[in-house]
């Protein structure tokens, strides 16, 4: 059994789709409250987070303005959830407890400033077996 890493603290679930609107109207039915769409220049997606009390929350992401990461994806799939995130106090003493712990860990994204995050740090990071993790910085 691997040890858990108790300084990685779940944030919310990426849903990709081709257009939000849908996801956006689902949600909203859901009782979730969606925020706003913004285009986050640095990562070439627009982004809308929904939340609702106890459930967890939903980032809606979508299509940028150029060939962005979700491109490929979204050629082959309508909607998909891709990613989990987490809150992390310290990026590298999590990602040294994921090792250590026996998971294999590479970076597909390094640290960017995040607009939907208030500038806050993101980076993704792909653990096989397991799928893509975004860990987002707690300040």
């Amino acid at each position: 059994m691997k040890d858990a890493p108790l300084h990685l603290r779940f944030h919310h679930m990426g849903l990709a789709v081709r257009s939000d609107e849908t996801a956006a109207e689902f949600l909203t039915w859901m009782g979730y409250v969606c925020g706003p769409l913004v285009y986050d220049l640095e990562q070439d997606v627009r982004l809308r987070m929904c939340e609702k009390t106890g459930a967890p929350s939903v980032e809606i992401v979508t299509f940028g303005k150029g060939d962005g990461p979700l491109s490929q994806m979204l050629k082959r799939f309508d909607q998909l959830i891709y990613h989990t995130c987490y809150e992390v106090d310290d990026r590298d003493r999590a990602l040294v407890s994921l090792e250590n712990s026996g998971f294999r860990v590479t970076l597909a994204s390094p640290p960017r400033p995040a607009i939907l995050f208030g500038g806050r740090l993101v980076s993704f990071h792909l653990v096989p077996g397991f799928g893509l993790i975004e860990l987002l910085s707690a300040q």
